[in-house]
């Protein structure tokens, strides 16, 4: 069991912005360097800013506001979920397509399988310590993958094949960084821009959600 709980607690910090904010900006960076993927690193990068607004106004709206769905557990959407549905599907495409040779069959589609494979073991995650419901994962999971469909229907990635520094440095990246980074602020800050805008001096909880659900349908 607490093999199990280790691996869910590595396995979650995949999902953090700041483990995957500068993969989005390594494979951009090598996404644009051919002029017809310009169109789908530009989608990419409106689509995950609108993502990550939706994501943030839909904590502060429970937190703050209280805006949340006891009968489906939802309190907002899965952050880590979405940034891993938003990211891991492109970064398979670019390592597959890196580490593949010259006979490879259709390197795209499995990069995007395996790409989506460790975005549903991040959600899988979520549920797994705790952190959120099975609906709030799905619909982060669903926000995320709509990015990732977006980017990748605006263009096409470069057709040239990428050095195998950028697979090496992505896995050493992804290696390290959840066992070695210091722990996330941004629930934190989240957090704070609720309490900011709301004035309450508590945020709202998944418990008080519940409890209040249960009181009005007693009442009834």
């Amino acid at each position: 069991m607490a093999m199990a709980g280790t691996f869910w607690q590595v396995v979650t910090r995949l999902g953090e912005a700041q483990i995957l904010l500068p993969t989005v900006a390594l494979l951009a960076l090598w996404f644009a360097r051919r002029g017809r993927s310009l169109r789908l690193v530009a989608m990419w990068l409106l689509g995950l800013g609108g993502a990550i607004g939706l994501t943030v106004l839909s904590k502060v709206a429970f937190m703050g506001y209280g805006w949340g769905w006891a009968p489906l557990d939802y309190t907002g959407i899965s952050g880590h979920s979405m940034f891993a549905a938003s990211v891991y599907p492109l970064a398979g495409i670019a390592v597959l397509h890196a580490m593949a040779g010259p006979r490879a069959l259709d390197w795209r589609s499995a990069g995007l399988a395996l790409g989506c494979a460790v975005a549903l073991l991040v959600g899988a995650s979520r549920v797994a310590v705790g952190a959120h419901s099975v609906v709030e994962v799905l619909v982060g999971l669903g926000v995320g993958g709509l990015v990732s469909l977006a980017a990748l229907g605006a263009g096409r990635p470069p057709a040239v094949r990428p050095a195998l520094w950028l697979p090496i440095a992505l896995a050493v990246w992804w290696g390290v960084t959840p066992a070695h980074a210091p722990p996330s602020t941004t629930h934190g800050l989240v957090t704070q821009l609720a309490l900011q805008v709301s004035g309450r001096s508590a945020p709202y909880t998944r418990d008080e959600l519940h409890r209040d659900w249960r009181q009005r349908h007693a009442a009834r």
